[in-house]
């Protein structure tokens, strides 16, 4: 009984882990780079820009790309919210 409890919490604390690794691949900032210029020069959105940001901000990545402080400027400038804006999706509240 005592094995079966052990290895229970090592597959709960593999599963736990494994699930954090894959969240955390999904934040993936390259996958911005298509709003290179409309973050940097505040040009117009492309949809492919908008599709990826769509895809970061349902994985929580913009929250966590504020928070960071190598990400912290880019997102929090004047032209990331107007871009995040102009491609409707809701300015995070983080």
């Amino acid at each position: 009984m005592v094995k079966w409890a052990a290895v229970m919490e090592m597959l709960l604390l593999t599963a736990a882990a494994t699930a954090v690794a894959v969240v955390a691949a999904q934040c993936d900032p390259e996958q911005l780079s298509a709003c290179v210029s409309p973050i940097f020069y505040g040009t117009a959105p492309s949809e492919s820009c908008c599709s990826n940001l769509r895809a970061q901000q349902k994985e929580g990545c913009l929250c966590q790309y504020a928070k960071d402080p190598t990400y912290a400027s880019y997102v929090n400038n004047t032209n990331a919210r107007k871009t995040i804006a102009a491609c409707g999706i809701p300015i995070p509240s983080c």
